[in-house]
């Protein structure tokens, strides 16, 4: 294991148990007589995770506590195993037979269980392979060129975006050899793989599970000089595996729930998956294609509580497009989750990639990337594509860091608006091809444009003014004549904490002044105010 991951050790060991016990998610009335308070976050919370809900606005709720320890022991000690706690649902998922399942339903705190059946159970028939459709080739990775330029991403990394100091959660089926392989050494060797956990097994094996996760990240992080360069290779990541290989039950949507979960509390910006959710081993337990509703599947309820916390959720739209199927799957269907479909590298929409529903007013997919010969690393770290929308949406993903990157100011229901209103047909969207081609350039500029620094107090010294969120950001400011010689000063405030950010003097030269501001400090509660010393007035109040 490479110094610096934090591997994450959770709850209990999973004991053996006979057929006849079943995973179910057992939902609690209340948070009542709870010992946990929303004044004492860090209790349950990283300080990052809190810091990022402040920079937004948003707020600490109940819903952000653990349930009830004594609801936890009152189960437990009816006989049911704990597999795992859940804040946003407040309840846990639990291991027991039927008897006692029943006697906990009648325990006066219980409000019931998810779906009103077992989340987990025997197959009863064999489901097709989720990845199915992601196929492998060799191929040049000098080709990789098309995703890149597509997404906008060569205009990103010449602004000097690259994904520093953004965290990413990954939730995925396993990250198979990924410390190890040579693509993946800049993430590993730099320490910017931050945790890792397994929420299936209860352990830390991600890196002999799976492979697709891998893959995946390598869409993000890949990095080979000269043959593959992704995204967001200085980004820092998060890495959970939720998905089950050997089975497809509605358990590992609860496992999704959990990984997001965790990722809130850690202070992820942004979470990555590539999983989708319709249809099961057990035919029983099957969404109808109306349930793709945006609030009905756990994973999809989750993901958008996730969004509530302040992260951009990035989701693959799936791959069902040939299939009766047809649509997106969940959690892609949710209303603040960004699902991400499939073009070949001529930004045209590949058949396989799920469609919107003609029934739903919504714009799905959100928006598009390549997902057809998607250049990326295989488990072994040798150059290769692989087809599925499971790779437009990291491809996505990484885009979005460098877009949060150079915008920190902006919340992150405003970094999707950007991401969707930059797609190429985003006037008139279809269920084929969402709002069109993600692009940095084009989101960059709504940023600009739309959630630009506004001016709260100003005079007539300030004749022109121009904020460049590059890295580091340039000022761009042309003072009045009559005041050249003074000095100038220019400081950022955050006026929540009321503490002082950024100060610098200058002598103004009656000319344009360009000033480096620290980009990464900046956020929507900062205030730049500009001054003119030397006659001890205000010209400028501008809220970012």
């Amino acid at each position: 294991m490479k110094k610096g991951i934090f591997i994450l050790l959770l709850f209990t060991d999973i004991a053996s148990v006979s057929a006849q016990n079943y995973r179910y998610l057992v939902k609690f009335k209340d948070k009542a007589n709870s010992p946990f308070s929303i004044n004492q976050p860090l209790e349950f919370l990283s300080l990052r995770s809190i810091e990022r809900r402040s920079k937004q606005g948003i707020q600490i709720t109940e819903n952000d506590l653990p349930p009830n320890p004594s609801y936890i022991s009152a189960i437990q000690n009816a006989g049911a195993l704990l597999i795992y706690k859940t804040r946003w649902m407040n309840g846990a998922l639990i291991q027991c037979n039927e008897t006692t399942k029943n006697n906990i339903l009648n325990l006066s705190f219980v409000a019931g269980i998810e779906f009103n059946a077992p989340l987990k159970q025997v197959r009863l028939s064999k489901h097709q392979d989720k990845f199915g459709i992601e196929n492998s080739n060799g191929l040049n990775y000098g080709d990789a060129t098309a995703q890149i330029q597509l997404l906008g991403v060569d205009s990103m990394h010449n602004g000097g975006f690259h994904g520093e100091n953004m965290l990413i959660g990954i939730l995925d089926n396993g990250f198979l050899n990924a410390s190890t392989i040579t693509c993946l050494q800049t993430s590993f060797s730099q320490n910017h793989v931050k945790e890792i956990y397994d929420f299936v097994s209860k352990d830390s094996s991600v890196f002999t599970d799976g492979g697709h996760g891998t893959n995946v990240m390598s869409c993000i992080s890949g990095y080979v000089s000269n043959s593959l360069i992704a995204p967001a290779f200085n980004a820092d990541f998060v890495l959970y595996r939720t998905e089950d290989n050997n089975s497809e039950s509605r358990v590992e949507e609860a496992y999704w729930l959990f990984g997001a979960e965790r990722a809130d509390s850690i202070g992820v910006d942004i979470i990555n998956s590539s999983l989708g959710y319709s249809e099961f081993d057990n035919p029983a337990d099957n969404y109808l294609s109306s349930q793709m509703d945006g609030n009905t599947a756990l994973s999809t309820r989750a993901a958008d509580l996730a969004a509530s916390k302040g992260i951009v959720l990035v989701n693959s739209a799936g791959n069902s497009g040939n299939d009766p199927w047809h649509i997106i799957t969940a959690p892609a269907d949710g209303d603040s989750v960004l699902a991400i479909g499939a073009t070949n590298r001529s930004g045209i929409v590949i058949s396989f990639s799920s469609r919107g529903s003609i029934l739903d007013s919504r714009t799905k997919p959100d928006v598009m990337a390549v997902g057809y010969q998607t250049a990326l690393c295989d488990t072994g770290g040798n150059p290769t594509t692989s087809d599925g929308t499971s790779f437009s949406s990291p491809l996505t993903a990484g885009m979005i860091a460098g877009l949060w990157q150079a915008n920190p100011h902006l919340t992150a229901f405003e970094i999707s608006d950007c991401v969707r209103k930059s797609g190429s047909i985003y006037q008139n969207p279809n269920v084929n091809y969402g709002y069109g081609l993600a692009n940095f350039v084009r989101a960059d500029s709504v940023a600009k444009a739309e959630y630009e620094i506004k001016p709260i107090v100003s005079n007539n010294d300030i004749l022109s003014f121009e904020f460049s969120p590059s890295n580091p950001a340039n000022l761009n400011i042309h003072l009045s004549g009559t005041i050249t010689g003074n000095n100038i000063r220019y400081s950022i405030i955050d006026f929540n904490s009321a503490q002082l950010i950024y100060q610098k003097i200058t002598l103004n030269a009656g000319s344009f002044e360009i000033l480096e501001l620290p980009i990464n400090e900046i956020t929507p509660t900062s205030l730049l105010r500009i001054e003119d010393v030397s006659q001890r007035k205000t010209l400028g109040v501008f809220r970012f």
